[in-house]
């Protein structure tokens, strides 16, 4: 059993305030195999407290410093990246293709993205006899969710140090283990001591501590929406900043002159990757009535030929289990939901795939004839499943697509004029068109209980600085 019972806080690893521990379950076989400590609000505030004493020192370093930091983090993460691939792949069941691929490579493109944009960001603007001036927010309280650790992780991170920022981190208990990775990777890399600080432990224990704590300045909260409503009430009070990156429910139009196979076929396996667990996956895909039969046989014939594997050899593209036991519950209640609600089961259904009698392992599942009332067209299920839609007009299609709480993301196929018309339509913060790669220079963000602010690139980096402005400014 792998160990890690200890914090890093001010530059150092340090025991508890008070030992309790937690197992780490590996979601491929159901069997625990690391032990992390849970920390509480005594290790908040002595996080909080090193955090605050490093604030003044830190906020006066130079751009050149704080972005060859940056540098010497991102070179860092990339000598780790065998154990941060086997880490995550362990910890939430991520194939190591994938874990490979993606989410590692993930967090070293957000530190190499924004130490690009800090060396060329404007501080300072004058505008008649007003000077505007960017400054560092100051103390940030992160809190990450397990489904993709480490780009949540360095998206927060990375643009906190560039701002010049102090911070505490509570990474996801169900997966911890790549956090401590990176925190050895910042303490190689030459970050002050109290800049980064790390306590695992969980929502109630940590979270609300780190959300509520008076010398916070941010929080910034990636998880689901009935989470970041509490971490939001429990920031209130002390009027700080909070930033937060929630749930989804993103709509896939496919338009009546799109290639339907290249659309159907693309939009299924985007929302198979990384077992359907991507706030942003293309959820509810809207195909047009007359094209329903058609897209419907190759949804089927797509789905059905997405392979599962155990996370440690399973072929590329193929995907792993749900990364949790309660997630694969709900998931499991929500198929049985859209089948007791009436939808047509075009491919999967509820239990394992064939050949798993172990393991969260979820059936690549696609539902068609839903129509947008429906509750697997309205929750969140956070797995491989798939909703089919049948619209009538386009503008039947965006009305149905913006009729949810949630506007994280959208999807949009069709020629390329038409496309990014109905892509201005669409009421979320990223719209994809034609199968579009992700861009980390790029707002993420959404509307409506998708949360608020935004992260990546430019704004994201944004997010950590306050505006001053100093009236009456003689350049002389």
């Amino acid at each position: 059993m792998q160990q890690f019972l200890k914090f890093y806080i001010d530059g150092e690893w340090v025991d508890p305030v008070t030992p309790r521990t937690l197992e780490v379950e590996n979601p491929a076989t159901e069997e625990n195999f690391a032990v992390i400590s849970i920390g509480s609000s005594a290790d908040v505030d002595k996080a909080v407290a090193a955090a605050k004493r490093a604030f003044p020192s830190f906020s006066q370093t130079s751009v050149e410093y704080r972005a060859d930091l940056l540098d010497k983090i991102t070179a860092g993460l990339q000598k780790r990246m065998p154990d941060l691939a086997k880490a995550i792949s362990e910890e939430m069941g991520a194939p190591m293709w994938l874990a490979n691929a993606a989410q590692v490579p993930s967090g070293l493109g957000h530190f190499a993205t924004t130490a690009g944009i800090l060396r060329e960001y404007k501080w300072e603007e004058v505008k008649g006899t007003t000077l505007l001036r960017k400054e560092p927010i100051g103390v940030c309280a992160f809190i990450t969710p397990w489904n993709w650790p480490l780009n949540q992780i360095a998206c927060k991170v990375a643009p906190a140090i560039a701002a010049g920022c102090t911070m505490v981190l509570k990474p996801s208990e169900i997966a911890p283990l790549d956090a401590m990775i990176f925190a050895e990777v910042l303490h190689e890399a030459g970050v002050p001591k109290g800049v980064f600080n790390l306590v695992n432990g969980d929502g109630p224990g940590v979270g609300s501590a780190m959300s509520s704590h008076p010398d916070v300045d941010m929080v910034s909260f990636t998880g689901s929406t009935r989470a970041g409503v509490l971490v939001a009430q429990a920031a209130a009070p002390t009027v700080k900043r909070v930033a937060q990156e929630l749930g989804g429910k993103s709509p896939n139009i496919v338009l009546p002159t799109a290639d339907l196979q290249k659309a159907v076929s693309s939009g299924i396996m985007n929302m198979m990757t990384n077992s359907g667990q991507s706030c942003n996956a293309p959820s509810r895909m809207f195909v047009q009535k007359d094209q329903q039969e058609q897209a419907i046989a190759i949804a089927k014939a797509t789905a059905e030929a997405v392979k599962v594997g155990n996370p440690a050899d399973a072929a590329p593209g193929a995907i792993g289990p749900i990364s949790n036991g309660n997630q694969y519950q709900k998931v499991q209640d929500l198929i049985q939901k859209g089948i007791e609600e009436g939808a047509t089961l075009v491919a999967g259904g509820p239990g394992r795939p064939e050949g798993f009698n172990k393991g969260y392992f979820a059936r690549p599942t696609v539902f068609a004839n839903v129509t947008n009332e429906m509750t697997i067209a309205r929750e969140e299920i956070f797995g491989p499943v798939l909703v089919m839609i049948p619209y009538d007009t386009v503008d039947d299609a965006v009305a149905m697509a913006n009729d949810t709480v949630y506007g994280l993301a959208g999807y949009v196929q069709g020629p390329d004029k038409e496309a990014n018309q109905v892509a201005n339509r669409i009421r979320a913060g990223q719209i994809l068109v034609n199968g579009a790669r992700p861009d980390f220079s790029a707002p993420f963000g959404g509307y409506g209980q998708s949360g608020n602010g935004r992260e990546w690139g430019e704004h994201g980096f944004e997010e950590f600085l306050e505006v001053k402005a100093v009236i009456g400014y003689n350049a002389a």
